[in-house]
């Protein structure tokens, strides 16, 4: 399945979701809110995915290559995971914001 094909579905699965309330007197914005929390989870979590994997396949590079500076190397690896997935959280808080919910 090619990069096309994931984005021409995604797409159409959100406009079958939005579409019911296309010509509503009266769209509900709590169900745009919705949606938008949870794409914005969605990417957040997919994003810092694949960040923390980059991050630690840097890092167990690094830690093969030098094993005498293993230890510097986890340690920095283990701070930049911590900032990662606070980024996450944040995005959790925000998603949380914008539903009301906070």
């Amino acid at each position: 399945m090619t990069i096309n094909n994931v984005i021409v579905a995604i797409v159409a699965i959100v406009a079958v979701l939005i579409s019911g309330d296309a010509y509503a007197a009266e769209a509900a914005v709590a169900d745009y809110s919705q949606l938008g929390a949870g794409l914005a989870m969605g990417l957040a979590v997919l994003g810092a995915s694949i960040g923390q994997g980059n991050a630690a396949r840097g890092a167990l590079e690094g830690m093969a290559r030098n094993p005498q500076v293993a230890g510097t190397v986890q340690t920095a690896m283990m701070l930049a995971l911590a900032f990662i997935e606070s980024l996450v959280i944040f995005t959790f808080l925000v998603a949380l914001f914008a539903l009301g919910t906070i």
